[in-house]
């Protein structure tokens, strides 16, 4: 089968999402680029019965094609493919309704510079795209204004978006999105946080380089080690 050894990693990326508890059930959506366009996951169906047949080849042109015809791309599948098509840097795509991230989408609510790793989606805040339908072109292009010069961003009403340069650097900092996401509740629960300034993000921004954030597989997967060992403590 064509790309099989990324069908698995994307498979594995999404139950991954579930595991960590960014994710539930079947709302979220994980998408990674190949020649010509993208492979995501499909929708509608589980993630723990989905096998490396179900998952959607998609051109840029909007054509898909399935090894198992009954299959559909995920209905997000319109962001994913803008995203990949205008952002070249980007190799993956990860959606989530994650808890504290969605929690703070409802209010229409960005993530500011209450601490500097805000940066590692690669500005002084994580943006929050307006409203739209899910699957609609105008929520993809709010996702896009919203992840300009940025790797993350939160959706209004909805949930998050992570790209990464690969599978790995996506999950990676979708995780660290919710924890920033929960750090910031616990934070308003408690009174008024401190932003940091906008010439100390550009000091942290410098010091991250260009790039940083979950560019690969140690960092990523230390993050992803962290936030497991803090849910279950």
């Amino acid at each position: 089968m064509k790309h099989l050894r990324l069908r698995q990693d994307l498979i594995a990326t999404a139950r991954r999402m579930n595991a960590l508890g960014i994710n539930q059930g079947t709302s979220g959506n994980v998408s990674a680029r190949i020649a010509g366009g993208l492979m995501i996951t499909p929708s509608g169906v589980a993630y723990e019965a989905m096998t490396p047949a179900d998952l959607v080849e998609m051109g840029f042109d909007g054509a898909w094609r399935c090894p198992r015809a009954e299959r559909r791309p995920s209905s997000e599948w319109r962001f994913h493919l803008d995203i990949l098509r205008a952002r070249p840097e980007f190799g993956a795509v990860v959606h989530s309704h994650a808890t504290n991230a969605t929690a703070l989408a409802c209010l229409g609510w960005e993530i500011p510079a209450f601490h500097y790793m805000v940066a590692v989606a690669g500005g002084d805040s994580i943006r929050c795209a307006p409203y739209a339908t899910f699957g609609s072109a105008d929520l993809s292009e709010h996702a896009l204004a919203a992840l300009e010069d940025r790797r993350a961003c939160l959706l209004a009403n909805h949930g998050l978006i992570a790209a990464g340069a690969d599978l790995a650097a996506a999950l990676g900092l979708a995780v660290e999105v919710e924890c920033l996401a929960a750090q910031y509740c616990r934070a308003l629960q408690l009174g008024e946080p401190k932003l940091l300034s906008k010439a100390e993000m550009k000091r942290v921004l410098a010091k991250f380089g260009a790039g940083y954030g979950y560019a690969s597989d140690p960092d990523a997967q230390k993050t992803i080690k962290t936030y497991r060992s803090r849910r279950s403590s």
